[in-house]
């Protein structure tokens, strides 16, 4: 379970393996290796795959994790096409702008920060622009609480704030770092308590051993998903960053 860095496989996580995968880092090494920038409270430029996009005070940049679903949403590892997606804590907007250029047809862009689904809205207009057949909707809501009624979802990203120590007391930071497992347990709650999910439909969740991954995947079983490890990242650093891929059957 602990993984090395290599191409997606899929490796299923059932209720007698969770115990295979990690404990958190000790709590000083999860605090030292997520650490804030000072400049968070400042407008910063980001660019990935020559698109250029402009953060606001308070809008979090991208960092590796991320791009483990920017690239696969792009390249359609995580397939996209033709479907209807999430992208839950949207932030910069770099996966909906992804979805758009690879032509899914709807995208749902959702992050509880107003100032985040707004950069997202300007990214997408900017860089991704109208598009036959796609249908761009922003919306700010608690995870789902405040999601447009009657949407089936066929694919859910999220890079959540799993981090299970508190390294700051800055909303912005918790908000985006360290609100803990708790916050996927809303997620997973909600996800299965509105039957969010069309048929076939898949949730993929990036999580690291900063975080509580067993009570993740248990809190995940609870709610009736079956969790894969799609991927797992070895940083070389003594962080270890899955790639989950879930799935529910209709109750």
């Amino acid at each position: 379970m602990t993984g090395k860095a290599g191409k997606d496989t899929v490796d299923t996580v059932d209720t007698a393996r969770i115990d295979q995968l990690p404990p958190p880092l000790p709590a000083e090494r999860i605090i030292a290796l997520n650490q804030p920038k000072a400049d968070l409270h400042t407008t910063r430029r980001y660019t990935w795959r020559g698109w250029e996009f402009t953060a606001p005070p308070g809008v979090f940049l991208p960092g590796g994790t991320s791009r483990m679903i920017h690239e696969r949403v792009l390249d359609g590892t995580i397939e996209v096409r033709d479907r209807v997606y999430a992208a839950m804590g949207c932030g910069l907007g770099v996966e909906a702008v992804a979805a758009g250029v690879r032509g899914a047809r709807e995208i749902y862009a959702i992050d509880v920060h107003p100032d985040s689904v707004e950069a997202t809205r300007r990214h997408y207009e900017r860089i991704a622009g109208p598009r036959q057949g796609t249908r761009f909707v922003p919306v700010v809501a608690d995870l789902f609480d405040g999601f447009p009624d009657g949407v089936r979802l066929d694919v859910v990203t999220f890079n959540p704030p799993a981090v299970s120590q508190p390294v700051s007391d800055d909303p912005d930071v918790v908000r985006n770092v360290c609100a803990g497992a708790p916050l996927l347990e809303r997620f997973f709650a909600q996800l299965a308590g509105r039957d969010l999910l069309a048929p076939g439909g898949e949730v993929f969740v990036i999580v690291s051993n900063t975080a509580d991954l067993r009570t993740i995947v248990r809190d995940a079983a609870g709610h009736g998903f079956t969790t894969e490890v799609a991927h797992c990242h070895d940083w070389q650093d003594g962080v270890l960053t899955y790639l989950f891929r879930l799935r529910r059957e209709a109750a």
